[in-house]
């Protein structure tokens, strides 16, 4: 066999080797952000199910307490917000910004007894608790995604190909400032 010929296959299966690797590098990191984006469109999904719901729960609390009119302005533009929302961040504050209306919603009905005995009332709250149980998990799943796309990322040989093609990084979805606190409910003025 010619010289010619051998450097070519050598240069043809140092080629093929360094592929391979680059590939199965490139397939793995669209499989991690293709989990990215579905548990971020969950997120998405169980958040609209619960701002289906809200309207459904407002006027029913609204028939009983017509004088509250302050917390049903505040969910009306906590929703809107939420809407509005066009990244994990924005989401996530106006997301918290909400479940402080409807905890504070929540509160005014435990000042209307008969309100709490009405059936609509009960299967909207069950579907609404489910509802943020669910929120819950979906947020959950996507740090998890979003962690392992992250890692898998910045690790060798993995970050070159990431680099190579512009691989995003993604944020976590984190709770807003405060979030932890409770929210306070003054009635009094």
């Amino acid at each position: 066999m010619k010289t010619g010929w051998k450097v070519l296959i050598g240069i043809i299966i140092v080629i093929v080797l360094l592929a391979i690797p680059t590939v199965g590098s490139y397939n793995n990191l669209i499989t991690q952000e293709q989990n990215v984006n579905t548990t971020k469109s969950n997120i998405d999904t169980q958040l609209q199910r619960r701002m289906d719901l809200i309207p459904n729960l407002v006027n029913t609390v609204q028939g009983y307490a017509t004088q509250e009119k302050e917390i049903f302005t505040d969910i009306a533009n906590s929703r809107s917000k939420l809407a509005g929302a066009t990244d994990v961040n924005e989401q996530a504050a106006a997301d918290s910004e909400l479940s402080n209306a409807l905890s504070r919603l929540l509160v005014i009905v435990e000042r209307y007894p008969d309100l709490k005995s009405n059936q609509n009332f009960q299967d909207l709250s069950i579907q609404l608790e489910g509802t943020e149980n669910r929120i819950a998990i979906a947020r959950q799943d996507y740090n998890t995604a979003v962690a392992s796309y992250n890692n898998q990322k910045r690790r060798f040989p993995t970050n070159i190909v990431a680099s190579l093609f512009n691989f995003p990084d993604y944020p976590l979805y984190t709770a807003t400032a405060g979030a932890n606190e409770a929210p306070i409910v003054d009635f009094s003025g």
